[in-house]
Formats: C-alpha cells, sequence, structure tokens
C-alpha cells in the first residue's frame, strides 16, 4: 500500500495557521505582560525608592515609558531576554537607570511595543516615570544602524537614553538593521524620600 499524499493546499493552510497562531501569541503576551507590569508599577511606585537600597531583579517593572506626542504609554521591564520583551520594553543591564547621569538604554520588539517609534521625531518628549521621580527626555534625532554599530550601548557622563528597536518596521523575520532614538534629559522631578 502506499502512503496518501497530502495535497500542497492542506500543507500550506496549515502553515498559515501555524504562523498566524505564532502572531496571536505575541500580542496576547504582549497585552497580558503590560497590563501585569501596569499593576506591579501602581503598587511599588507608591513608595519612592532609594537608589541605592532598591535591588532590582529581571523581570521587574522599573518605569513607566510615555511619548504625549504619539499617546504611547508603556511599562519597561528590568532586562532584554526574550521572556521580559515579550512582556514589554526591557532596560539593558548595566546601563544607567533613567534619570541617572548616563546612557539609559531600552530595547523593545518592533511589531509590538516600539512599533509607536516609526512615528516619533526630534523634539518629541519621552517621559520616564519612576519610583524616584518623573524624568523627562528631549528626542534628539534618530538613526538606522547595522545590528554591530553598539555605539548605542556605550556608557556616558551625560544622561541620555536610548530606544533601539529592529528595522525595517514592517520586515518579516528577523530584521537586518536597528532603529535608534536619542534623546537627552530635560527635566528631572525626584520624589523627596
Amino acid at each position: 500500500m502506499r502512503a496518501p499524499v497530502i495535497p500542497l493546499q492542506f500543507v500550506l493552510i496549515a502553515g498559515g495557521v501555524l504562523l498566524a497562531s505564532l502572531g496571536a501569541r505575541d500580542l496576547i503576551e504582549s497585552h497580558l505582560g503590560q497590563t501585569a507590569a501596569a499593576r506591579e508599577f501602581t503598587r511599588t511606585a507608591a513608595v519612592p525608592a532609594s537608589p541605592r537600597l532598591t535591588v532590582i531583579r529581571t523581570g521587574d517593572t522599573i518605569a513607566r515609558l510615555s511619548i504625549p506626542r504619539l499617546h504611547t504609554e508603556l511599562y519597561v521591564m528590568e532586562g532584554d531576554d526574550d521572556a521580559e520583551l515579550r512582556r514589554g520594553p526591557g532596560h539593558l543591564p548595566g546601563s544607567a537607570m533613567p534619570g541617572s547621569d548616563g546612557n539609559v538604554v531600552i530595547a523593545g520588539h518592533r511589531d509590538t511595543h516600539f512599533r509607536v517609534l516609526k512615528e516619533i521625531r526630534d523634539g518629541d518628549e519621552i517621559i520616564l516615570k519612576t519610583g524616584r521621580g518623573e524624568f523627562r527626555y528631549r528626542v534628539d534625532g534618530t538613526s538606522v544602524v547595522s545590528p554591530s554599530d553598539t555605539s548605542s550601548l556605550k556608557s556616558s557622563t551625560d544622561p541620555i537614553l536610548h530606544l533601539v528597536t529592529c528595522y525595517p518596521f514592517y520586515w518579516v523575520g528577523a530584521a537586518p538593521k536597528r532603529f535608534v532614538v536619542e534623546a537627552r534629559l530635560a527635566e528631572s522631578r525626584t520624589r523627596v524620600e
């Protein structure tokens, strides 16, 4: 007996269903991750945190990132592994914390949380709110770089912010470039402990 032949159309339909379910999973995980992060942030941001006494663990919600002109509010996780980036933008471990002198680096997926960056422009305000206070950054510029260009990740003595995502925004598969937003600290309102 010969094995039954599976028609090409069934293989294509099964492949399409698989791809659609993976995309749906990513969207659901990002939405649920942001909902949980919002609850965690509301609970922890009510208590001012001393930067010297606070222990930050991978997966903790460390900030609320807002871009008022783009009507965007996102919760930032500590860490840049897949698990954190599925939940929301991730703060690069070892980079400066929001409001500190140094380079704050936050990465996010272009097809979920950081898709909004395609609309960002010079002069836009980016607000990072933490338990320590509210820190307003002003966008200086954007650039498209190769993945090997890590200049946006280097430490700095100036209080700057880099948002990094893959590029182009509508690329299918692993994107060949990176989109980088650079912003400078314009205003800082630290909470009194």
